[in-house]
């Protein structure tokens, strides 16, 4: 794991403690709390090991931006390698720009941020966000829901400009990837649009879970 400092690309994973009953609640009526839970710990576990693979070809760093659980339980439970910070923030949009914004302040020059809900999530993927972040100021990965799965910025994306795409937005709902664009534009903030991908939410959605035994 690279922690030297001559990293100048981080990639952020923002997930969860899998404690039964308050992770994945949306897919308790479908699989019930342990199932949930389990869920949760198969999508953090697979994205993590799919950052770990760049870290192989590219100065890139992880950093673990965690909710529930304490430092020493997502230690124990996804290893010593990775950054670990706990999420601070109102909101979403609040803890996202934070993340950037330390993630700036350790002069980090592209930072890409992913969630653990999307599985389709790749190598290749990441490293084209990464890649587009050398002629853009952001990349945005769409979710069919109206969300986005994936969001990087750079270094020289001003503090105003960036925490534009943060604020006053209405988190969860089908607008957010549009509403996000739409700022961008206004702002004049240069942008790569990656492919749409499904993100793993509502009992719905499982069947583009394809570890899951029964997806019906």
């Amino acid at each position: 794991m690279n922690h030297q400092k001559g990293c100048q690309e981080e990639i952020i994973i923002f997930s969860r403690y899998p404690q039964p009953g308050l992770t994945k609640t949306r897919l308790i009526p479908e699989l019930g709390a342990d199932g949930a839970a389990d869920i949760q710990r198969a999508m953090t576990e697979q994205i993590v090991q799919t950052a770990r693979q760049l870290v192989h070809d590219r100065q890139v760093r992880i950093s673990m931006y965690y909710d529930g659980g304490s430092h020493q339980q997502m230690e124990q439970w996804l290893g010593h390698d990775l950054l670990y910070h706990e999420q601070t923030g109102v909101d979403l949009g609040q803890k996202m720009m934070f993340a950037f914004e330390d993630a700036r302040c350790r002069g980090l020059r592209r930072t890409v941020l992913i969630g653990s809900d999307c599985p389709d999530i790749d190598c290749r993927l990441i490293t084209d966000a990464l890649i587009a972040l050398q002629n853009n100021q952001l990349v945005l990965g769409p979710a069919t829901d109206g969300g986005y799965y994936l969001i990087g910025t750079t270094s020289d994306l001003p503090a105003n400009k960036l925490s534009l795409l943060f604020t006053d937005i209405a988190w969860g709902t089908s607008d957010v990837f549009q509403k996000t664009i739409e700022r961008a534009r206004d702002a004049g903030i240069t942008t790569s649009i990656l492919k749409e991908l499904h993100d793993i939410d509502h009992p719905r959605d499982l069947t583009y879970f394809h570890h899951h035994p029964d997806p019906q």
